[in-house]
């Protein structure tokens, strides 16, 4: 399938994050990793936790779900600015396909991060693969 993949893309970023909760109008992405796959293996990869905003705290059940603790983002996190202009520059390629598990939800958080800090034209016209509906078709 990779290899079918490669006739059509150039490369593939494939991406998770980890957020506040599941609102992606109001809770954060904490981390965001994505590794940028090109026919020869990886090219680039980011894996960054971010900072919350001021006045934020990260909630006991996402640290239990994710293991991410508030001194961890405080401490090693980086500014949502400099997350979102790492990872807009890895998609910035005309011809790449996003891959996500359960897709929807990481790229409506990722609008609303991008769109926060007027970086969202970044998803315009990037194609988009939801691992979830693959694997669930294949199974």
């Amino acid at each position: 399938m990779l290899d079918s993949l490669f006739t059509r893309f150039d490369r593939l970023v494939v991406l998770d994050t980890e957020t506040t909760g599941i609102d992606c109008k109001k809770d954060e992405i904490i981390e965001l990793a994505a590794a940028c796959v090109g026919p020869n293996g990886v090219e680039d990869e980011m894996d960054l936790f971010v900072r919350l905003s001021e006045g934020r705290g990260l909630p006991p059940m996402i640290t239990q779900l994710t293991g991410i603790t508030p001194q961890q983002l405080e401490q090693e996190g980086v500014e949502k600015w400099e997350a979102a202009a790492q990872f807009a520059a890895m998609i910035s390629h005309p011809n790449t396909l996003l891959v996500a598990y359960n897709a929807q939800f990481d790229l409506c958080f990722l609008y609303y991060f991008l769109a926060r800090l007027e970086l969202a034209d970044a998803l315009k016209g990037v194609k988009m693969l939801d691992a979830m509906t693959v694997y669930k078709d294949r199974r």
